[in-house]
């Protein structure tokens, strides 16, 4: 592939087949850090030649055109440069559905989609749930709901323009744009007194800020500061939250949200220290087994 140093090395003459793009890209990712440098091969050959990943293995021997292989260069150098497969491809996977997303934009992780698939345990009996989730960020977490719960109302809250932009547009394109209202402002700002919701849910900002510069380059680098900042714990999101989070919920009604595994003790001290409005914490795990979700009822 020519405009960047291949390894390993090949003749000069051997034509430029979806396999031998496929075995020069996985070896020169993992040459520069990545975890799955095959499948990150895939995922961009098959978005350069616009095709789906399955139809590369039923076309290994065709040779690529050079508006392929230019854009393979591209993805190469910056995907080098550990810039998000996602942001490169301009959507992420998430709860079976495609959400795009781009540099602003909090990518989409399995671990939140603990929070859609326990949130909808509890709401799916319900005659039509009114669910607020604050910190929207791509919209994945309200747009699932919605889908998944047909019934269901949203209003999800947004402070940056870049990701409440997107969200909007994600919405649209899973047809749920009618059922979710989408409102930008910082937290509870743009929500009025008098909406008491069923559920308030939220992937919040919980990242130490010292830590943030520990992380992997894809997330440090590239992915907005504003969606990892927590303050010096990474609780002080969660921590504005338990005491406004009363004033917008219905009694009975559920307050879930996402954090890190080693916040959960103290997270739960923190909610067990509001016995006059909360029930005992619930932890739900994630599908490897750690704490992911924190669940408290308003009494």
């Amino acid at each position: 592939m020519s405009g960047a140093p291949s390894k390993p090395q090949v003749a000069a003459s051997e034509p430029w087949t979806v396999r031998r793009i496929l075995e020069w890209t996985t070896d020169y990712l993992k040459q520069h850090g990545s975890e799955s440098p095959r499948l990150e091969a895939e995922i961009l050959l098959a978005h350069a030649r616009k095709c789906p990943r399955i139809k590369l293995y039923t076309d290994f021997d065709e040779v690529l055109t050079e508006p392929v292989r230019a854009q393979m260069r591209d993805f190469v150098k910056r995907r080098a440069n550990r810039e998000p497969v996602a942001y490169l491809v301009g959507h992420r996977e998430f709860f079976s559905l495609s959400f795009e997303v781009g540099p602003g934009v909090f990518i989409p992780r399995p671990d939140t989609e603990t929070l859609v698939m326990e949130t909808i345990g509890l709401a799916k009996g319900m005659e039509s749930p009114r669910i607020l989730e604050l910190c929207t960020g791509s919209g994945c977490i309200s747009v699932a709901l919605a889908v998944n719960l047909p019934k269901s109302q949203l209003t999800a809250v947004e402070l940056d323009d870049v990701p409440f932009a997107t969200a909007q547009r994600n919405a649209e394109k899973h047809k749920v744009r009618d059922r979710i209202d989408f409102r930008q402002g910082n937290l509870f700002e743009p929500v009025g007194a008098g909406e008491p919701f069923d559920f308030i849910v939220s992937n919040p900002p919980y990242i130490p800020d010292g830590e943030i510069p520990t992380l992997e380059p894809e997330v440090s680098r590239h992915e907005p500061r504003l969606a990892l900042a927590g303050g010096a714990d990474g609780l002080d999101v969660i921590r504005t939250l338990a005491r406004e989070v009363p004033k917008h919920l219905k009694s009975g009604g559920y307050f879930l949200f996402e954090l890190s595994p080693e916040q959960a003790p103290a997270a739960l001290e923190l909610f067990a220290g509001m016995p006059e409005t909360y029930r005992p914490g619930v932890v739900h795990n994630d599908l490897t087994g750690a704490a992911r979700v924190i669940r408290v009822q308003k009494i």
